[in-house]
């Protein structure tokens, strides 16, 4: 016997018992985001990996750690970790900033990083997200983050928390890595090896870290102070301001949280993110913020952009099992053609129908139709010499014998009801 091959570790199958979680999702996702005007966009899996090492930045795990890349006909390919810079890169490359702002884009699909799985987390996931483009004002900001609220609403998440944070411009933004670098100088050797190689390259990504032991440093009441303080410019203070604003007119409940960065090295002023209690102390469901100079870091124009993504895994975690679907009718019958021949005459009035297509005795056909379906349509002999089906409800077990030619009334009844 040859050996099985199992699936990879990191990647799992999805399977018909499951797929009506994810339609749901997609479903509700296609729905609601176009009610506020945002169109599908489709990128592919693989891009360019210099899109990644200039978009996401060379700073970030993501590029040092954890993509998935490979050469072929000596051009270095990597599979996606994120699909902002791919959306980006499409936005430039198709001329949308020709397109009368605001130019509102959504995504779904498979993503991949090499880390560590654990729950809602693989190395091949799904992320749903959203991307707005050429508004610089915070109704902008607002208005992500409302959609990404009213999103989980729809799926039927209603205990969430919004964190809620300003990283500032590139300007103001130095001063505090200064500042942050100064206070923690002293601690530098009792912090975590990552946060070591992010001191000089990027400071901020230090508030970032899970690690406990770095965690308490930070927790320190000296370094407390810097990190509380208000390093953000008198624009962008009032950017954040008025974000803070149109939140409280549209009753997004949200705090403010100073440790909040983001892992992406492409955002500016606005950070959030949406947390759910189910999760324990993985509960983020959604992250994103403002990008403003990451159009112009990949050749584009200088385009304002804001935007976020949720993990489906995650998602499918926190949400109740869906039922699944039952078809509206099973044949049972001896002969497989009249079976084949009513099947595809009931398919073609839109309705879910199957047969046996390996004529089993009577009895196993009821079985499996019990399993399946909520109807059973027996066409034995005698059904078929008068015309007739019987028509077997296995909830209740109730069945009666009708004229052919009333099928279709009769399962249409049952599929509106």
């Amino acid at each position: 016997m040859a050996k099985i091959i199992n699936v990879i570790k990191g990647t799992k199958d999805i399977l018909p018992q499951d797929i009506g979680q994810w339609h749901n999702l997609e479903q509700k996702a296609l729905e609601i985001f176009t009610r506020y005007g945002y169109q599908e966009i489709r990128t592919p899996i693989f891009e360019a990996t210099e899109l990644f090492a200039r978009g996401v930045g060379d700073t970030t795990d993501i590029v040092n750690k954890e993509m998935y890349t490979f050469e072929k006909s000596d051009r270095s390919l990597t599979l996606r970790p994120e699909n902002t810079a791919g959306v980006v890169r499409s936005y430039i490359e198709n001329g949308m900033s020709r397109l009368s702002p605001p130019v509102k884009l959504w995504y779904k699909g498979p993503m991949f990083r090499y880390e560590r799985p654990q729950a809602g987390r693989q190395r091949q996931f799904h992320q749903v997200g959203v991307e707005l483009f050429g508004v610089k004002q915070p109704a902008a900001d607002a208005e992500v983050i409302l959609l990404a609220v009213n999103y989980l609403n729809a799926l039927g998440l209603n205990d969430l928390e919004v964190e809620i944070n300003s990283l500032g411009c590139p300007e103001c933004r130095e001063e505090y890595k200064k500042k942050i670098k100064e206070v923690l100088k002293p601690e530098f050797d009792n912090l975590c090896e990552d946060c070591q190689n992010r001191y000089e390259k990027n400071p901020l990504r230090l508030l970032d870290c899970k690690v406990e032991s770095c965690k308490a440093i930070f927790a320190k009441p000296e370094i407390q102070k810097v990190i509380q303080s208000d390093f953000i410019c008198e624009e962008c203070a009032q950017h954040f301001d008025e974000l803070k604003k149109y939140l409280d007119k549209m009753n997004v409940k949200y705090v403010v949280n100073k440790l909040l960065v983001r892992g992406l090295d492409y955002y500016n002023r606005t950070v959030f993110e949406i947390k759910s209690n189910n999760l324990g102390s993985q509960n983020a469901v959604c992250g994103g913020g403002r990008y403003d100079s990451l159009v112009r870091n990949l050749g584009g124009d200088d385009t304002p952009a804001v935007g976020w993504a949720m993990g489906m895994e995650r998602l499918n975690a926190l949400l109740p099992k869906c039922e699944q679907q039952r078809l509206d009718a099973y044949i049972v019958s001896n002969s497989s053609i009249d079976a084949m021949q009513l099947a595809e005459e009931l398919r073609t009035q839109g309705f879910d129908v199957e047969f046996d297509l390996s004529n089993k005795k009577f009895t196993k056909q009821l079985e499996k139709a019990s399993k399946v379906a909520k109807y059973a349509v027996i066409l034995g002999e005698d059904e078929i010499e008068k015309g007739q089906v019987s028509v077997k409800n296995l909830d209740t077990s109730v069945q009666e014998t009708i004229d052919r030619k009333d099928l279709r009334s009769k399962l249409e009844n049952v599929k509106n009801s």
